[in-house]
């Protein structure tokens, strides 16, 4: 057994300033809602006067996040103990808020399809692309750390996890669920429900950023791995792009690739910045550095 030595009892103390404890604050004060309290009437009077078309369309999202916000909550746990085993102790503070979060997505969605009487099979909304993504490169990129905690590994799981999945695809699905039922008042619980989502997942990607550039930072050749893992993932989110805008106007389609392409250029331009960033400028950034909204990363 390793003898890991006690650090809140050192003179060292626990790093208040890091960015990792920031998130960790953040977490207690903004990720603490409850998915059973959010009231559905209003919604599900609202499905029933749904078209075909836009129950179908509803149905795809909620399917394809309640199947991912699973995924992430079972895949989380092998990166926990890396960094747990590292001894980075405010990162692993942070990342029990962070696996807590992701089981209450998971409930989330599973709420949403119990208050509207779905209780089908739903993995029909889940294409070769999206089973490829999450029953096989997500798992694969996490469970490598439980024999391999390299520098490499750790920047393929966090790039695949916390830039791809939930940077780019959660991203693109967060838009798509605003797009298609904010601008006909529709559905009010689950937008709330998405909104507090979006603003949990941005501590989280705003946690693999700051990985990632820690990594970088020590590591340099690292960043030319990590762009050439988002090279290789980019085709798959196109495409599961494409899988679900069928129906979607000309306009609508170009506007979510646009969206999704941002969201990928956005992630490469902070970690390229890393580069030239000492490890104490990394640990000490502010929120807004690694990309957090400005509502998410006020004091």
């Amino acid at each position: 057994m390793t003898d890991k030595p006690f650090k809140t009892t050192s003179a060292a103390g626990i790093q208040e300033d890091s960015l990792p404890f920031k998130l960790f604050q953040k977490a207690k004060r903004f990720g603490v809602w409850n998915p059973a309290d959010l009231d559905f009437t209003q919604d599900k009077k609202d499905w029933e006067t749904f078209s075909e078309q836009q129950k179908e369309g509803t149905l795809r999202l909620i399917s394809q996040f309640q199947g991912g916000e699973e995924a992430v909550t079972r895949d989380l746990l092998p990166l926990i103990m890396t960094i747990s085993n590292e001894g980075r102790l405010e990162e692993e503070m942070f990342l029990t808020t962070f696996l807590f979060e992701e089981a209450k997505h998971t409930e989330f969605f599973r709420i949403v399809l119990n208050e509207l009487g779905i209780y089908r099979d739903l993995t029909e909304y889940h294409s070769d692309t999206y089973r490829k993504i999450f029953n096989d490169i997500l798992p694969s990129s996490m469970e490598r750390l439980v024999h391999d905690q390299s520098p490499e590994a750790v920047a393929e799981a966090a790039t695949v996890y916390n830039m791809f999945v939930e940077g780019v695809l959660a991203e693109t699905g967060y838009y798509g669920f605003f797009r298609s039922l904010q601008h006909i008042n529709a559905m009010p619980a689950l937008l709330e429900g998405v909104g507090n989502l979006k603003r949990d997942e941005s501590r989280h990607i705003a946690y693999g950023t700051f990985l990632l550039q820690r990594i970088i930072s020590e590591h340099h050749h690292i960043y030319d791995l990590v762009i050439k893992k988002m090279e290789e993932l980019t085709p798959l989110a196109i495409q599961i792009n494409q899988e679900g805008m069928e129906d979607d106007s000309e306009e609508e389609k170009r506007n979510t690739m646009n969206f999704t392409q941002k969201q990928l250029s956005t992630r490469m331009q902070i970690l390229g910045r890393s580069r030239d960033k000492r490890l104490e400028e990394i640990y000490k950034q502010r929120e807004d550095e690694v990309g957090m909204e400005e509502a998410d990363a006020v004091k």
